[in-house]
């Protein structure tokens, strides 16, 4: 966009677009220019095309910035995909001024749908919400779509990017109402699609840049057309994207899915014999080596729910279910007015990854508002007992407080266990909904709490060989210590592994003895305002004393190679020549050895030493950062300042100043 000002003097401009009272982009100054070009673009999603864009002029100042005008951009009768030139005059109702100048911007709007949104089976779709999420309900319950196949996506990288923008750009994929944002900056992703038997929509696929906290710059768009794609052959695309943005680099496969189905309890796949001897034998361990990706298959029957909330004023609910195993999600069809609905519908899906949850969502319908949540349950695969009818309790959204009712289940989970290890050591699926994050002091109050407890079992294992070396107990700390000598004298790399494979099956020996309990419970119970106010400041307050330890000792580490202090670099230099003589003339076993005799007989020596850490007592003496602009350590290295140059600024001190120019100022 670019302005035309009428004034007699020069101005330093910039632009500023608002929504609501909210800025959406901010341009560069222009300075000393009445008509000023800025060659900007950003890019903004919308939620209604009745917005009414406000365009506003600044002259920038040292002290305040003068306003020269606004005007604004009405939408609602722009075709999209249409670029329109527009004049906009300025106008400010305070000046006297008839003719505040025009800025001319192009603007063009394009349709896209909401980002994030929940994917559901592609079809006939109602957007319903509820809880803060998209959700696509199909308006035609008895056709409930499946997919045939499954698209992979792998982000590559992206080639002869902007310097200023790396780091800074994702990529957006769409696929009918799945979509899927890659992680900023982190590429070398891979994501996974359904595909749809009846989906005509191409794969589209959208670059981004970020821009601040909230605005955003499109790089390009387009599209890929997948019925053109053949079936299990890898495809390189590399795309051109807009002038001077570079090229993105992905690979795209489309391979079948089997074992997709929906049916009723009586006609279900494992029902039939023979059709369950097909899946035994798919998924055996002799078959290991076929089909690695296919880990196994899941048989959900959702027979019924009890004792449901209601919703309506009638006192009934409209409820469905529907089951979500990681993207992967079905329904059963609604029953209408009723809190003990009988769905017995039974659902089929393939397992990518035996570590997944198993979510069950019992919705209640109603028309073309929100569906209102009635309950949820999750159930981890590896917890599945086959064949065997369960009621379980519903509960809340956040799965930790109940809720009202119980549904009727009956799982199978047959899998193959060769495959099942081999994709546990692989990265998880990505999820197709995107969650935008909060702060909660709750959640945050938890978390530091786990780590408390987890920092506290460390303390307590350290103490305990602390108390050997101490020899509070003479028994215990001989016997470690002749543990400590054999197995330093026979120490082979074997020994690691093998010390942590007993370290498992002894606490395995504890959970069958009933003398330890696997189940951690988390701090909960209701608190006072004055509790809640202590809590959070607690809980900043840990936070803030441990990220300035990590930060200290990084930066220390730092300044040991920085010469930040020559001494302690010329000392630590000495100490790391003389590891690396004694390392290399003394075998590590003798020099382990060495130490800990040493550690185990100080206190036999000396009943009154005290004990410390040599490598943390050093680092203590090295300035951090924040320490050195503190005390201002300014390093001199091969050559010293003139006696009228100032040692900080390295500029020319006046002769009546000379006389405080060396030392600290």
């Amino acid at each position: 966009c670019h302005i035309l000002l009428l004034s007699s003097c020069t101005s330093d401009p910039y632009v500023k677009f608002k929504l609501e009272g909210k800025q959406l982009y901010k341009s560069k100054v222009v300075y000393k220019n009445l008509n000023p070009r800025w060659n900007e673009s950003f890019s903004y999603p919308l939620r209604d095309r009745e917005h009414i864009v406000e365009v506003r002029v600044y002259d920038k100042n040292r002290t305040s910035d003068d306003f020269m005008g606004s005007s604004t951009i009405c939408l609602k009768n722009l075709e999209l995909y249409k670029t329109y030139e527009m004049e906009l005059r300025l106008d400010d109702p305070k000046s006297k001024e008839d003719d505040m100048g025009v800025i001319v911007v192009d603007v063009c709007l394009m349709f896209r749908d909401p980002w994030p949104i929940t994917a559901w089976p592609h079809g006939n779709s109602n957007m319903e919400t509820y809880q803060g999420l998209s959700l696509s309900l199909p308006l035609n319950q008895s056709k409930n779509p499946l997919w045939t196949g499954v698209l992979r996506i792998t982000l590559v990288e992206g080639l002869d990017l902007p310097q200023h923008g790396q780091g800074d750009i994702y990529v957006r994929f769409r696929l009918g109402d799945q979509k899927y944002k890659s992680k900023v900056g982190l590429w070398r992703e891979q994501f996974d699609f359904n595909q749809f038997e009846d989906n005509q929509e191409p794969l589209q696929i959208e670059v981004y840049s970020k821009r601040g906290r909230k605005c955003e710059e499109s790089w390009g768009m387009f599209e890929i057309d997948l019925l053109r794609l053949p079936l299990n052959e890898r495809q390189l695309y590399t795309h051109v994207l807009d002038p001077g943005k570079g090229r993105l680099v992905f690979l795209v496969t489309l391979r079948p899915c089997w074992g997709v189905s929906i049916s009723d309890i009586e006609t279900a796949t494992l029902e039939k014999p023979d059709e369950r001897d097909a899946v035994m034998h798919k998924f055996s361990l002799k078959n290991s080596h076929k089909c690695v990706g296919e880990v196994g298959f899941l048989q959900v029957k959702v027979i019924k729910a009890n004792d449901l909330p209601a919703t309506d004023l009638n006192g009934k609910s409209n409820p469905l279910c529907v089951v979500e195993l990681s993207n992967s999600k079905l329904q059963t069809h609604t029953m209408y007015k009723t809190l003990n609905p009988e769905w017995s519908k039974a659902f089929t899906l393939p397992i990518k990854d035996i570590h997944d949850v198993l979510e069950l969502t019992v919705l209640d319908e109603n028309g073309d508002k929100a569906a209102n949540f009635l309950g949820k349950v999750a159930i981890p695969l590896l917890t599945v007992q086959n064949g065997q009818q369960i009621c379980l309790f519903l509960k809340k959204e956040d799965l930790e407080s109940a809720s009202k009712g119980t549904i009727t289940l009956v799982l199978e989970v047959i899998y193959n266990k060769v495959r099942a290890g081999i994709r546990t050591f692989q990265p998880k699926e990505t999820k197709l909904i995107e969650e935008n994050l909060k702060f909660n002091k709750k959640v945050l109050a938890r978390n530091i709490y786990r780590v408390r407890k987890i920092s506290t079992a460390v303390l307590c294992t350290l103490q305990y060989i602390k108390s050997c070396f101490q020899w509070e107990s003479t028994q215990r700390s001989l016997i470690a210590f002749l543990i400590f000598l054999v197995t330093v004298w026979h120490w082979e790399l074997f020994m690691l592994p093998l010390f942590l494979l007993l370290l498992i099956g002894w606490h395995y020996f504890q959970l069958t003895t009933g003398k330890a309990s696997s189940n951690q419970d988390l701090e909960s119970g209701k608190k006072g305002l004055m509790d809640k106010i202590h809590m959070v400041q607690e809980v900043v307050l840990v936070v803030q004393n441990v990220l300035d330890e990590i930060a200290n000792i990084g930066e220390r580490i730092k300044n040991i190679f920085n010469w930040s202090v020559p001494f302690l670099s010329c000392l630590s230099c000495l100490v790391l020549f003389v590891a690396a003589t004694l390392l290399y003339l003394i075998p590590l076993r003798y020099i382990v050895l060495i130490w800990g005799v040493n550690k185990f007989t100080k206190k036999l020596r000396n009943p009154y030493t005290i004990d410390n850490n040599e490598i943390l007592d050093f680092l203590k003496r090295v300035p951090s950062d924040v320490q050195k602009v503190r005390v201002q350590f300014y390093i001199q290295i091969g050559r010293e300042f003139p006696e009228d140059v100032c040692i900080i600024c390295c500029t020319r001190i006046p002769k009546c100043c000379r006389n405080i120019s060396s030392g600290f100022v």
